[in-house]
C-alpha cells in the first residue's frame, strides 16, 4: 500500500510503523471519526500463490479479526474494524503508544527488567489472560513481542493471529495443515511440542517463559537451535530464576517454576488463580503455593535412561531407509551403559584391538550429549540437514574428547554427521567420514556387527551420489552377502540392502535387473512388514520407476497411483512421500500422452506443495516445471515459456545458476523459444546450459553432450549448417572416446 492511499474511503495511511513476514502495520487516520489508528495489512500474494492457498491465509486473517474483536478488556488490544480493499486484507486496531517487552529488553541491552516492573507486568498479563480464557480463547503464541507496555504503564496483549477458539477445533486443525504445532520455540509448552490438545494452561506455561526472561535476561532454555530448545521444554527442569538473579523474591520464583511445570495439571488451574497468587505475593512476606510443583525428572524411576518420546507430529515421518531419501538410522548406544556392555562385545574368535583408556565422564555429561544427539536426529527428521550436521559434528567432537574417538557413541555421531553431509550435497565429504567410521567400527565391534554393516551400506549410497555406480554396486553386493549370511534373506536390514541394490541397478542402465529385484523385495516386504508399511511403499515406488524405464508406462501409472493412495492413508495426504508419488503419477500421464490430465494433477500438486512447503521449495518448483512441460506438449507455448522462465529465475536464486535443476529449467526455456520460432534467443540459452554443464560435469559427460546436440540443432534451424556439422562431429568423437574408456 502507498502512504497516500485511502483504504475503503475511510482509513488514510500515514507512515509505516512495522513490518513482519506476513504483512505490515501502518499508522493511519480514521477520516470518519478523526482519530489515529493502527492498520495491519496482509502482504499481497505474488503470482506464484494459488487460490486455495490464498483462501487459507484469508481465513486465518479473518479469524484473527473475529477473535480479537470479541475481546473487551483494558489488557487486550482493541480491534475496531477489518475488511478487504483491492485484494488486500486489513485489520484496524487502536494505536498503542509504548514498547513491547522484546523491545524493552533490547533497550536494556538484554539485562533483566526491574523487579517491580516484572511483578506489575505479571499481574496485568494474568488479568488479561483471565478475561480471554473466560471467552474460550487460547492465545497459543504468547511471547515478549506480543505483550506491549504503554507509556502510562498499562500492559496489553497483542496479536491473536494463531489463537484457538476452544469450540472451533475443526477449523483450527484445517488451517494448521501440516500438523506441526504452531508457536515460537522459546515459549512453547510441552503439550504444544507434543502435538497434544492444549488449553489455557498452555498460555500459562508460555507466560512463565516470558516472566523468566524479563526477570533474568534470558528465556529458560536459551539453546543454540530450535530443536534443542523444544527438547529442553519437554525434558529438562529449568534452573531456578534466583540462580541467575538472587534479588528476585522467593514467592515470585515459585510462581514462575509452577508455571513452567511440565504437566499442565501441575500448573495453576487458571489465570485467575495466578493473579491471586501474584497479588498475595506482593502483600504477603511468605509465599505458600496452593499447588506444589514436583521437579521434573530426566530419568524414569525404574530402569535408567530411556530415549524420550518424540513429538507426535514426527510420528508420520518415516525412519525407513530408502535409496532416494532418508538413510539408515541406528539407535545410539544407551549412555547409561558407560564403557561396558554390548558395545565391547565381539564375535567369538575375534581378538579385540587394544582400546585407549579414558577416565569415565560423569553421567550428566553423557546424558546431555545424548540429548543433543537426539536433537540432531530430530532436525534431520524435519529435513534441516545443515543444522543437523552442525549439531552432530559438535557432539562428535565432544564425545571424542570425553569417551574416545572409537567409542560407539562418538562413531554414532560421526555416522550422523556423514548422513547430514550426504543430504546437503557434500557426498565426497560424507564418503570420507563413512569410510573412517566403517573402519573404526570394524576394529572395535567386528566386521559383522550391524553398525559396521550400516556404515558400509551408506558408503554404497554416497558412491551412487557421486555417480560411481559400479563401485556402489560392488559395495552393496558385498554388504548384501554378509547380511544374507548373518540375518537371512528376509530380515528388514537385508531387504533394505536389496532395495538399494535395485535402485543402483537402474542407475547402471540395467532396468530389467532393477525391476526383478525391486519386485522381489516388494513381495518380501509385504510378507514381513505388511502392504502399508512405508518401506514396502518405497520399494513399490522403485518398481514403478523401473517399469517406466522399461517403457511400461500404463503399469507404472497404476503402481504410482496405488502407492500415492496407500501413502495418503498411512502417512497423510501432505506427507512428502505421498506428494512424491503424486508427482510421478503426473510424469506417467505425460509419458502416456495424457497431458491434459497431467496438467490438472500438477496444478493440484502445486497448490498442496505451496501450502505445505512454500512456493520456493525445490519440490514445489519441480511440480511447476512439470506443469510447464505439459503446457508445451499441449502446444500452449507462450504459457509454457512464461512458466519455465519463472521457475528458472526462482531456481537460480534458490539453488544457484549451475544447479542441475536450474539448468533443466533453462533448457526448457530454450525449447519454448525454439517452438515459438525465436531460434537466436534459444541458441543463447542452449549455449548457457552447455557451458555450465561442461564446467560442472566435464566436456564428455552425457548431459553436456546432449546440450551440445541441442546447440547444433539450433544452429541448423538458423541456417548455420557448417557450424552445426562441426559440433555434431565433435559430440560424436567425445561419445566414442567415452564409450571406449568404458564410462558410458
Amino acid at each position: 500500500m502507498a502512504d497516500t492511499r485511502l483504504v475503503h474511503g475511510r482509513y488514510r495511511l500515514l507512515d509505516l510503523i512495522g513490518r513482519g513476514g506476513m504483512g505490515e502495520v501502518w499508522r493511519a487516520r480514521d477520516e470518519s471519526l478523526g482519530r489515529q489508528v493502527a492498520l495491519k495489512c496482509l502482504k499481497p500474494l505474488g503470482p506464484h500463490h494459488d487460490q486455495a492457498f490464498a483462501r487459507v491465509l484469508r481465513e486465518r486473517f479473518r479469524r484473527e479479526a473475529r477473535v480479537a474483536a470479541a475481546l473487551s478488556h483494558r489488557g487486550v488490544t482493541v480491534v475496531h474494524d477489518f475488511g478487504e480493499h483491492d485484494g488486500v486484507l486489513y485489520l484496524v486496531m487502536e494505536l498503542l503508544d509504548g514498547r513491547n517487552l522484546s523491545q524493552l529488553l533490547e533497550d536494556n541491552k538484554h539485562h533483566p527488567l526491574p523487579v517491580g516492573d516484572v511483578v506489575d507486568i505479571a499481574e496485568q498479563v494474568a488479568a488479561a489472560l483471565a478475561h480471554t480464557h473466560q471467552q474460550g480463547i487460547v492465545h497459543r503464541d504468547l511471547k515478549p513481542a506480543n505483550i506491549m507496555r504503554l507509556t502510562d504503564g498499562t500492559v496489553k496483549l497483542c496479536d491473536f493471529g494463531i489463537a484457538r477458539l476452544r469450540h472451533d477445533i475443526g477449523l483450527t486443525s484445517r488451517l494448521t495443515g501440516t500438523g506441526i504445532a504452531m508457536g515460537t520455540p522459546h515459549y512453547m509448552s510441552p503439550e504444544q511440542i507434543g502435538g497434544t490438545e492444549v488449553d489455557q494452561r498452555s498460555d500459562l506455561y508460555s507466560l512463565g517463559c516470558v516472566l523468566y526472561e524479563i526477570a533474568t535476561g534470558a528465556p529458560p532454555f536459551d539453546l543454540a537451535d530450535a530443536w534443542a530448545i523444544l527438547i529442553g521444554h519437554r525434558d529438562t527442569p529449568p534452573a531456578p530464576p534466583r540462580d541467575h538473579r538472587a534479588e528476585l523474591p522467593g514467592w515470585f520464583e515459585q510462581v514462575v517454576l509452577d508455571l513452567l511445570a511440565k504437566r499442565p495439571e501441575q500448573r495453576p488451574c487458571d489465570a485467575k488463580e495466578l493473579g491471586l497468587r501474584i497479588t498475595s505475593g506482593r502483600t504477603t512476606p511468605t509465599y505458600v503455593p496452593t499447588v506444589v510443583t514436583a521437579q521434573p525428572r530426566l530419568r524414569p524411576p525404574d530402569t535408567g535412561f530411556r530415549e524420550p518420546r518424540l513429538p507426535s507430529w514426527t510420528r508420520s515421518m518415516t525412519t525407513g531407509h530408502k535409496a532416494v531419501g532418508t538413510g539408515l538410522r541406528t539407535t545410539p548406544p544407551d549412555p547409561a551403559a558407560g564403557f561396558t556392555g554390548a558395545w565391547t562385545t565381539r564375535p567369538a574368535g575375534v581378538t579385540p584391538d587394544p582400546l585407549p583408556v579414558h577416565p569415565a565422564p560423569g553421567p550428566e555429561a553423557v546424558t546431555a550429549l545424548a540429548a543433543r544427539h537426539n536433537a540432531g536426529l530430530s532436525l534431520g527428521r524435519l529435513g534441516r540437514w545443515t543444522e543437523a550436521g552442525e549439531v552432530h559434528r559438535a557432539v562428535a567432537a565432544e564425545r571424542a574428547r570425553l569417551l574416545g574417538p572409537d567409542h560407539p557413541d562418538t562413531l554414532a555421531s560421526r555416522y550422523e554427521t556423514a548422513f547430514a553431509l550426504s543430504r546437503t550435497g557434500r557426498a565426497a565429504d560424507a564418503l570420507r567420514e563413512y569410510t573412517e567410521v566403517a573402519r573404526a567400527r570394524e576394529r572395535g565391534l567386528g566386521a559383522d556387527h550391524p553398525d559396521t554393516l550400516a556404515a558400509r551400506q551408506e558408503i554404497g549410497y554416497v558412491l551412487g551420489q557421486l555417480g560411481r555406480h559400479f563401485e556402489a554396486h560392488q559395495a552393496y553386493t558385498a554388504v548384501l552377502a554378509d547380511r544374507r549370511r548373518l540375518m537371512g534373506p528376509d530380515h528388514p536390514d537385508t531387504l533394505r540392502c536389496r532395495h538399494n541394490l535395485a535402485f543402483n541397478l537402474s542407475r547402471l542402465g540395467r532396468p530389467e535387473d532393477s525391476y526383478r529385484m525391486a519386485h522381489d523385495v516388494a513381495l518380501a516386504r509385504v510378507r514381513v512388514l505388511g502392504p502399508q508399511h512405508p518401506d514396502t511403499l518405497v520399494t513399490r515406488h522403485e518398481v514403478a520407476h523401473a517399469l517406466g524405464q522399461l517403457g511400461r508406462w500404463e503399469e507404472a501409472l497404476g503402481t504410482y497411483r496405488e502407492v500415492a493412495e496407500a501413502r495418503s492413508r498411512a502417512l497423510g495426504p501432505d506427507h512428502p512421500d505421498t506428494l512424491a508419488a503424486r508427482y510421478e503419477v503426473g510424469i506417467s500421464l505425460g509419458r502416456l500422452g495424457r497431458s491434459a490430465d497431467a496438467l490438472t494433477l500438477y496444478r493440484a500438486l502445486i497448490d498442496d506443495r505451496t501450502r505445505v512447503q512454500g512456493p520456493a521449495h525445490p519440490e514445489t518448483l519441480r511440480a511447476r516445471h512439470g506443469l510447464g512441460v505439459n503446457l508445451g506438449r499441449l502446444a500452449r507455448w507462450e504459457e509454457a515459456l512464461a512458466e519455465s522462465r519463472d521457475v528458472c529465475a526462482i531456481r537460480e536464486q534458490v539453488l544457484g545458476p549451475d544447479h542441475p535443476d536450474t539448468l533443466v529449467s533453462r533448457r526448457e526455456v530454450a525449447v519454448g523459444l525454439g517452438w515459438l520460432g525465436r531460434w537466436a534467443d534459444a541458441l543463447t540459452e542452449y549455449r548457457r546450459v552447455a557451458g555450465a554443464r561442461e564446467r560442472v560435469l566435464g566436456p564428455d559427460h552425457p548431459d553436456t553432450l546432449a546440450s551440445r546436440n541441442d546447440e547444433a540443432h539450433c544452429l541448423e534451424q538458423l541456417g548455420r549448417g557448417a557450424e552445426a556439422v562441426r559440433l555434431y562431429r565433435r559430440v560424436a568423437v567425445l561419445r566414442q572416446q567415452r564409450a571406449s574408456s568404458g564410462q558410458m
